[in-house]
């Protein structure tokens, strides 16, 4: 299962295990540790929430879809999967997801996560990867050449002091073009220095996108054809008898196409009416898990109407609503 959760977080910030968590994902902006001369890429922090275990769909759908099974039977076996990882934690033992990280039990018997550093999830950064750079040392070359000047000594005799006095307004000339070689030199020497170190940089970085490559080539993604996930199933709290669904009974509109939830009843009210006077049966239909309150544009009997009904408020109104069906 580790392995259908690390292909989905190359494409969705939040990846949902029912009943264990969700794993989380926060682009990071390029960076430089100057102490080690080290550059890193744009990337993808990896983090775990225990709070977020409710069943969203995604990762069951995607098994189900790649494994060409049926949703009910992956739920099964994410569930018992998610049994075997859980009873390993509190067994004290580490848990290790491959291009994941490591995850085990504190001593409060919370859950602890340290990601793997191996894995960039953010695709816009296919082919960067993190490199050295050597300083650059021009400088100290320099200070050496004024130094060597200075410790050569000049010995002036009686014979020579006539050729000394003759090639004076000379030798100026002959320790700048000293001087000109020795910086010639120790350029070339530079070049050629840094010519190698980025061959070698060169090299690595190839190895590097060709590694990158081929893991997201193994990778499993969704085809350009959009997965349609299947109803949500809660229990609805009740507000009332006058504005709430009551809990259902046969022939009752039991699957809502939800507009949208509120942390304010009063403007989850004011969106029921703006949606009624725009022709919808609009309603509301209770709070959710999080006390959020939350409306629908209509709701149904049949599920297959209901999913129709879906379908054109998708294209029509909002890409975000989503069917919910009550027990």
């Amino acid at each position: 299962m580790e392995k259908y959760i690390a292909d989905l977080l190359y494409r969705y910030n939040c990846v949902a295990v029912p009943k264990l968590g969700a794993f989380l994902t926060q682009i990071k902006s390029a960076y430089i540790l100057e102490h080690t001369n080290s550059f890193y890429p744009p990337s993808k922090v990896l983090s775990f929430n225990e709070q977020v275990s409710s069943n969203d769909g995604l990762l069951v759908s995607y098994m189900a879809d790649v494994e060409k099974t049926s949703y009910e039977e992956m739920l099964i076996h994410v569930e018992n999967s998610v049994g075997e990882w859980k009873k390993q934690l509190k067994n004290g033992e580490r848990l290790m997801l491959p291009n994941i990280g490591d995850m085990w039990l504190n001593d409060e018997g919370k859950i602890q996560f340290q990601p793997t550093q191996l894995v960039n999830y953010l695709t816009s950064s296919y082919g960067l990867n993190s490199f050295v750079s050597a300083p650059i040392t021009r400088e100290v070359l320099k200070e050496e050449v004024v130094e060597l000047e200075e410790k050569i000594p000049f010995i002036i005799t009686p014979e020579s002091r006539q050729e000394v006095t003759e090639n004076h307004s000379f030798r100026p000339y002959l320790k700048y073009a000293a001087v000109v070689l020795l910086a010639l030199s120790t350029g070339f020497t530079g070049f050629q220095f840094y010519k190698n170190n980025i061959g070698n940089q060169e090299v690595v970085r190839q190895e590097a996108n060709e590694e990158v490559f081929r893991s997201i080539q193994e990778a499993t993604f969704f085809n350009s054809k959009p997965l349609e996930l299947p109803p949500l199933t809660i229990n609805a709290k009740t507000k009332g008898t006058d504005k709430v669904a009551p809990t259902p009974s046969k022939g009752q509109k039991i699957h809502h196409i939800v507009a949208g939830a509120f942390r304010i009843e009063t403007n989850a009210e004011k969106k029921v009416q703006e949606l009624r006077d725009r022709g919808y049966n609009a309603t509301y239909i209770g709070t959710n898990a999080y006390g959020l309150h939350q409306i629908s544009y209509d709701s149904f009997t049949d599920a297959k109407e209901a999913l129709q009904f879906l379908r054109k408020i998708k294209r029509t109104e909002s890409s975000e609503a989503w069917m919910l069906s009550v027990k």
